[in-house]
């Protein structure tokens, strides 16, 4: 990926270009106590948090790109109770594994491409688990093709969401995603999705490709489940702070990506009419802009 775009993220479950800033920077013992985060805009200066179990790491700040550690913390202390089975089905370098560890929280952490023993390979779109089983479901995916996860032909971080058949192969992979996520989790429990919009400079095309990630799979989501808000996550990646991307970017007239999306959302099937139950194979959004209509 070129600087135009700003830095972004792939499987899920790990990091994907550096959420937080470096850890050398907020040194363990020097970070904020976590508290609960009452706004929707949540910021915390380092990837990492100081766990209680005297932990100063979760997952691995080598890996391309993790999930900050915080984020889940913050979710997991809301929306599970200990004891509770959290699953997350893209692990990436097992941020998610570590942190329910420090919470006292039971996991289940998959990966196409296993980076620790803990670590289960599967595919997210076929999750090996049982229907109605997870008390909380946590997946940050690829934001399309600007990093290399895997040389697995299947890894979805390889469909690009600006790519000819205009991103019908990833949301339709992350369509299959969201559906089994709907499956393994139990009614009126939760989930969350951590995923950034994306920006791709283009040879030859004026104003490049913007990717609305963020608003496709938010449309996907509801179809399964109920919203129940959505969190702006701010991006304290070093690479924001340098000079010679903000000056491409004015100069390129474009954005570089400030925040992520985290959409929390509710699995209510209870009382549920079958009609409402969709499964569809693509996003309703991409549809209608196929078709000419408004988003």
């Amino acid at each position: 990926m070129t600087p135009t775009g700003g830095p972004s993220r792939g499987r899920g479950g790990g990091e994907r270009g550096r959420h937080g800033r470096d850890v050398a920077r907020v040194r363990p013992g020097q970070r904020p106590p976590l508290r609960i985060m009452t706004s929707t805009l949540w910021e915390y200066p380092s990837q990492h948090y100081d766990g209680a179990s005297g932990s100063t790491m979760q997952g691995d700040k080598s890996y391309v790109g993790a999930t900050p550690s915080w984020v889940i913390w913050q979710l997991l202390q809301r929306y599970t109770r200990e004891n509770d089975l959290v699953v997350d089905p893209m692990c990436g370098s097992g941020t998610t594994i570590d942190v329910c560890t420090d919470l006292s929280r039971r996991v289940r952490g998959f990966d196409l491409a296993p980076s620790r023993p803990e670590i289960e390979r599967a595919d997210a779109r076929r999750i090996p688990m049982e229907d109605g089983v997870a008390d909380f479901v946590f997946v940050d995916p690829p934001y399309s093709t600007h990093v290399e996860y895997s040389d697995d032909p299947a890894c979805i971080g390889r469909l690009d969401a600006s790519g000819e058949d205009g991103g019908r192969a990833y949301y339709e992979a992350m369509s299959r995603v969201i559906g089994e996520i709907h499956r393994v989790i139990k009614d009126r429990r939760y989930m969350a999705l951590y995923v950034s919009d994306s920006f791709r400079k283009k040879k030859g095309q004026a104003g490049g490709a913007f990717m609305p990630i963020g608003f496709e799979l938010f449309g996907l989501l509801r179809s399964r489940f109920r919203p129940v808000d959505i969190i702006c996550v701010a991006r304290q990646n070093q690479k924001l702070g340098r000079g010679n991307w903000h000056k491409a970017a004015e100069e390129g007239n474009f954005f570089l990506r400030g925040f992520n999306y985290l959409f929390i959302m509710k699995k209510e099937e209870t009382g549920r009419p079958a009609s409402a139950a969709r499964s569809e194979s693509t996003p309703r959004s991409y549809n209608r802009a196929r078709d000419g209509r408004p988003l």
